[in-house]
Formats: structure tokens, sequence, C-alpha cells
């Protein structure tokens, strides 16, 4: 089992930054990927991006591509998410997933999640 702890999320303005980290415990040597999706009032949860376990290989959606940076350290503890030049859009629950696949990011593709951290961005 992996566990997943997201930590981070607040209220921001428009235009503003904030970074969230979601924290690894467990059988972390099983992961292979590493992903953050959202869920926004009233729509369906959705893929932010995704980093090899490795550090490489990221990947992002196109509404956050440019404005937002995943990262791994180095001791595959955590996965944090840099987020700038944030839109009232933006705002949601932000979960952290984990995938023993390599290289996917659907949702069935997470095997492991997190319970979430609310991220409000005000205009």
């Amino acid at each position: 089992q992996v566990q997943l702890v997201e930590s981070g999320g607040g209220l921001v303005q428009a235009g503003g930054s904030l970074r969230i980290s979601c924290a690894t415990s467990g059988a972390t040597y099983s992961v292979n990927t590493m992903a953050w999706f959202r869920q926004a009032p009233g729509k369906t949860r959705e893929f932010v991006g995704g980093i090899g376990w490795s550090g490489g290989n990221t990947t992002y959606a196109e509404s956050v591509k440019g404005r937002f940076t995943i990262s791994t350290d180095n001791a595959k503890n955590g996965v944090y998410l840099q987020m700038d030049s944030l839109k009232p859009e933006d705002t949601a629950v932000y979960y952290c997933a984990a995938s023993r696949y390599a290289r996917r990011w659907s949702e069935d593709d997470m095997n492991y999640w997190g319970e979430g951290t609310l991220v409000t961005v005000s205009s």
C-alpha cells in the first residue's frame, strides 16, 4: 500500500502563486508515476499533470501548461505542484495520485489517491 497526503492548499488571489505538496509513504518502490488531478465544484475530476517517479517525463493538461510545474524529490518522499498565474477557474480540490504503471495518466490507471486539498482562487 502507498499512502498519499496532500497539503498546502488555501486561498490565493488571481495572478498569484501557490505550491501544494503530496507526502508519500509505504510501498513507494512499486510506484512508477505520480499525478495531480483536480475537481472543481459541480464538475468531474480532471487530469492536471503527471511525472515519472524518477523525476522525468512530465506531462500537463493544456489548461495549465506553462503555468503549473510538477516536481519530485530525489528521495521519493513527495511530489509537488507549483502553480503560477492562477486563475479563478483553477479553483478546485486537488488530488495526488500514484500509479504502478509508467506514462499512463487516466484516473483508471491510478492505484492510490490522497484525500485532496482545496485551492481557491479569488478574482
